[in-house]
């Protein structure tokens, strides 16, 4: 029989005409299980994570799964027993990552709105920082602090005004965006944190952005951010570990980021130069670990011929893979089944209301009505991403693990949607005025 492997994804291959991932074949888990449906290789996440392990022996540093980027238990407990801690945005992921086995004590809280009540609940589940995001939050997390008779473990993200060279909604280190301190106030903020009682400065941040396929905007970062240590440490404070965050990209359509073993073997380079190698380190990826380890299987309802264009139209929409309408963004699209039928050109669209509901344009197919397909490189950002806009129940989840299947998300129903709804006003029942007696 023969097989290939298709780009970007290791563990993804079609052997003969039918695409399998790992062990298991595509085309019976959309038949046992329906459509859309998301399925994810343990096999390959545990393979993007190898690369950053490889990269750190020898080293005092430690992984932690950014969680925004598919935040489902089961692929969380994956990351958990690996060893990994984990980044947050929200007090929800924070209980998720409890949900899944992970442990407060190896959580990082960063985002630039944490709530009082959200710090409130991450200190008093002891979790290892907080990535301060301004100035103003630096008051409040001390004041909470002190409320509870704790002292916060604190780390500064700075925004570097690096350019990571990505998409302008994905991009978080130049000085129009919303994220970090500024590089010139950043001394200033440390100032200001070591004179307040309820926080302990243990470290310094850094993200720049997402999907970043390229190693000079994270050498410019990371200099920067050197530039600054050395400045808070003349200062008298130490900074007792390095974050780096995370936004390493994947392939989606003949992208070339670098592994990320290489990418940090250039990193850790300009460390151990500067005089930092033996610093602790901390990272943040997201992305790079679940990206190409997810696929969306959607089953074909209809062929539509148009004037201008041929649409084929799936049963997965905007709200299952929310990319494209938010990015426009690629992912490459293929049958579960190989065949030699003529191949016609599509823009694969979902059953949404919305013009933008749009997965792929200009995409060529050989597919009939019925016949099922694969929305590669799925497994980040869209499963996270997922709505119910127009009441569209949530996929169903499936975790592989070799010759093993793994229910990790039931189908959601209408049901499941409406629970914690109610109707405003008593109903009454109406009779009709109709009256249907022949005369």
């Amino acid at each position: 029989m023969t097989s290939h492997t298709l780009p970007g994804a290791p563990f993804l291959a079609y052997r003969g005409p039918q695409l399998f991932i790992e062990d298991m074949c595509l085309n019976d888990l959309a038949k046992a299980h329906g459509t859309p449906l998301f399925v994810y290789s343990k096999a390959a996440m545990l393979h993007a994570l190898a690369a950053y392990q490889r990269a750190f022996v020898g080293r005092d540093a430690k992984v932690h799964y950014a969680m925004k980027a598919n935040s489902s238990l089961g692929v969380l407990q994956v990351f958990a027993q690996a060893g990994c801690g984990f980044d947050i945005v929200s007090e929800g992921e924070l209980e998720r990552v409890l949900a899944a086995g992970g442990h407060a004590a190896d959580v990082i809280f960063s985002g630039v709105g944490k709530t009082r009540e959200e710090m409130r609940v991450a200190l008093q589940a002891g979790i290892a920082c907080f990535n301060v995001e301004s100035e103003a939050e630096l008051d409040v997390l001390n004041q909470v602090a002190l409320s509870l008779g704790k002292v916060a473990p604190v780390s500064i993200r700075v925004n570097p005004n690096v350019d990571p060279k990505t998409h302008p909604y994905i991009s978080t280190g130049l000085k129009g965006n919303k994220f970090g301190i500024a590089h010139e106030r950043t001394l200033q903020a440390y100032q200001h944190a070591a004179q307040l009682p309820g926080l302990n400065v243990v470290g310094i941040d850094c993200h720049i952005g997402s999907q970043i396929t390229t190693s000079e905007p994270y050498l410019d970062a990371l200099d920067k951010m050197l530039d600054l240590v050395e400045q808070i440490e003349a200062a008298g404070i130490p900074i007792h570990h390095l974050d780096f965050g995370g936004g390493l990209g994947i392939n989606y359509n003949n992208d070339t980021p670098p592994s990320a073993d290489t990418l940090w073997a250039a990193l850790l380079a300009r460390l151990d130069a500067r005089g930092f190698g033996q610093r602790r380190l901390m990272i943040e990826p997201g992305r790079s670990l679940v990206g190409n380890a997810g696929v969306c299987l959607s089953e074909v309802q209809f062929l539509k011929p148009g004037e201008q264009k041929n649409f084929c139209i799936i049963d997965a929409a905007m709200n299952d893979l929310p990319r494209p309408a938010m990015y426009e963004a690629f992912h490459q699209i293929v049958p579960l089944v190989q065949t030699d039928a003529p191949a016609h050109l599509y823009d694969v669209v979902g059953p949404v209301c919305e013009s933008g509901d749009w997965i792929g344009r200009d995409r060529l197919l050989n597919v009939q009505a019925g016949e099922t397909l694969a929305v590669l490189s799925a497994g980040a950002y869209c499963m996270s991403m997922a709505s119910n806009y127009n009441t569209r129940g949530r996929a169903a989840e499936i975790l592989v693990d070799g010759h093993q299947a793994h229910v990790i998300r039931q189908r959601e129903t209408v049901q499941d949607q409406m629970r914690g709804e109610v109707l405003a006003f008593h109903q009454t029942r109406q009779t009709s005025n109709t009256d249907n007696t022949k005369v």
